[in-house]
């Protein structure tokens, strides 16, 4: 009995990793469930969730560009990628300055534009077969060059906000005070976009334009029904990232389903579960700080 059932979980959780290109998979995925949560938990904190599904699209017309120049070049792809997104950062940030307008509806406008103007240079130089592997990506197809550039950029996003860390939570907290320091904030604002940014850039050959943004909001936002402390949230949101992107790859592989919406669908579940059953601010939660009062009551009645 005891060795059936080792037998089946190894041909359910061990034997597919045994292919080169699901333990490829596998490090790619875990690499960015290290780096993206973290990011996503800051956006979430900022008030800035959306800012990183605009800065998903805002990456397009780059990778479309590196896609003409080189054909699907990971290096060349990521480079103009990641030129783009900070092009479109710095121009809506200066659009907010010089008018006034919030930084989110500026956002919004490049973002818009940069998504029509990647898939419009796509759909010129390639197939609707090249289209479809900008936007969704395949982390099934991530070769050698990919994953270490992925582990490369995962690496030093960790590192740098290790660096960063205290002034960012400040920042987020009480920005006068950063300024009182002599620390500008500015600087970490732009420093912590420009991680957002790289790390968007590497995301895209795995889970493609559109969903690179995934992998970074959706364990942050399920991690808040769940931890209250900054700590918690990104412990928290890192480990939903991991189970999501594993889970994620052995659905695709035993069911035969997309790998990048295996992934992605698998950390939705997960939110919305934890929408539900949440310690905080979940359903479940609210329910029972209704019934409390409810049961005081009845309890000091004679």
């Amino acid at each position: 009995m005891i060795d059936s059932l080792t037998a089946i979980l190894h041909a359910w959780l061990i034997a597919p990793f045994d292919y080169a290109f699901m333990t490829r998979a596998l490090v790619a995925g875990m690499a960015l469930s290290l780096a993206a949560p973290p990011l996503g938990v800051f956006l979430m904190l900022r008030g800035m969730s959306l800012i990183g599904d605009a800065m998903s699209h805002a990456i397009l017309p780059g990778v479309a560009l590196g896609f003409l120049m080189a054909g699907f070049s990971l290096p060349a792809m990521s480079l103009g990628g990641m030129l783009s997104g900070l092009t479109v950062a710095i121009l809506a940030g200066s659009v907010s300055q010089l008018t006034g307008h919030r930084e989110d509806s500026a956002m919004a406008s490049f973002f818009l534009i940069s998504l029509a103007a990647g898939v419009m240079l796509v759909s010129l130089g390639g197939s609707s077969v090249d289209l479809t592997h900008v936007l969704f990506g395949s982390i099934l197809a991530v070769d050698s060059t990919a994953l270490l550039l992925i582990a490369a950029i995962s690496s030093l996003i960790v590192v740098t906000l290790a660096v960063i860390f205290r002034a960012l939570v400040v920042e987020c907290l009480d920005p006068l005070f950063l300024r009182g320091q002599g620390v500008r904030g500015g600087l970490i604002h732009g420093v912590f976009l420009g991680l957002v940014v790289l790390n968007l850039t590497a995301g895209f050959q795995t889970l493609g334009t559109l969903m690179a943004v995934g992998l970074m909001m959706l364990p942050a936002t399920t991690a808040r029904f769940w931890s209250k402390r900054l700590e918690g949230l990104i412990v928290l949101a890192v480990v939903i990232a991991l189970v999501a992107s594993t889970g994620g790859l052995l659905l695709s592989y035993h069911l035969g389903l997309p790998s990048g919406p295996s992934i992605i669908l698998l950390a939705g579940l997960a939110y919305l579960l934890s929408a539900l059953f949440g310690r905080h601010h979940s359903l479940t939660a609210r329910l029972r700080r209704r019934a409390a009062p409810l049961a005081a009551s009845r309890n000091e009645c004679p």
